[in-house]
């Protein structure tokens, strides 16, 4: 039995599950700002103690690697890499727009559109991706400011809906009978286990000398303003 160890930091969310033959068994999540550094080690010997194995019966440790939150993604990479290292146990990445669409499809399975993830990138930018209901890319991984033509040609013929942190604020914006939203919580470890697995079977490690988190832009220290 494949037991791996889930680790998702991307957004606000803090999120820890445990997958056994890409089944999950047991999660451990919070919602807030600020968590990531202060709870995941806790959430995941919950997790571990909870799920009744220990640390060396893991098979492997998955991470979501981004795009997100910079601050986010280094936590969670930087943890499951530790935990790589420490265990000597293979590290496999997922990509949390693909996880986000999984998680979507996991909970609507008759759904047959189109799926939109989104995470805020501040302003009206938002990183995102189009599968289809096979979780096939449509359009692949980008940074996206969005405007009442985005998306445009895919809605004329598709249902699309649109989901995750990014979503809510593009609502206006994306203003077309085709257009759908909905605001669950996509970003949990949970959603993770099937494709966390899949990876597992063919063996798709990374390596743990060079795997850095999928940031997508750069990030951008900003100088705070000197007070007058």
């Amino acid at each position: 039995m494949a037991k791996i160890l889930q680790i998702e930091t991307a957004t606000q969310v803090c999120s820890v599950a445990l997958s056994i033959d890409g089944e999950t068994v047991y999660t451990k999540e919070e919602i807030g700002q600020n968590l990531h550094a202060s709870n995941l080690t806790l959430f995941i010997d919950e997790v571990i103690k909870s799920s009744h194995v220990t640390y060396n019966d893991l098979d492997a440790i998955a991470v979501s690697k981004g795009p997100g939150s910079y601050t986010g993604l280094r936590i969670g990479v930087s943890t499951a890499k530790g935990l790589c290292y420490a265990l000597e146990k293979p590290l496999i990445a997922v990509e949390t727009l693909e996880m986000m669409a999984n998680g979507f499809m996991t909970e609507t399975p008759i759904y047959a559109g189109l799926i939109c993830p989104m995470i805020d990138a501040r302003r009206m930018e938002v990183y995102s991706a189009v599968f289809d209901s096979n979780l096939s890319v449509l359009e692949s991984t980008s940074a996206k400011i969005i405007d009442e033509n985005s998306y445009s040609e895919l809605l004329q013929k598709n249902e699309i809906t649109f989901l995750g942190d990014g979503a809510a604020k593009c609502k206006e914006t994306l203003n077309h009978q085709n257009a759908f939203f909905n605001y669950n919580n996509f970003n949990s470890a949970k959603y993770i286990s099937a494709l966390a697995y899949k990876a597992f079977q063919v063996q798709d490690f990374e390596d743990l000398a060079y795997f850095e988190p999928f940031y997508l832009k750069d990030f951008v220290v900003t100088q705070p303003k000197k007070k007058v």
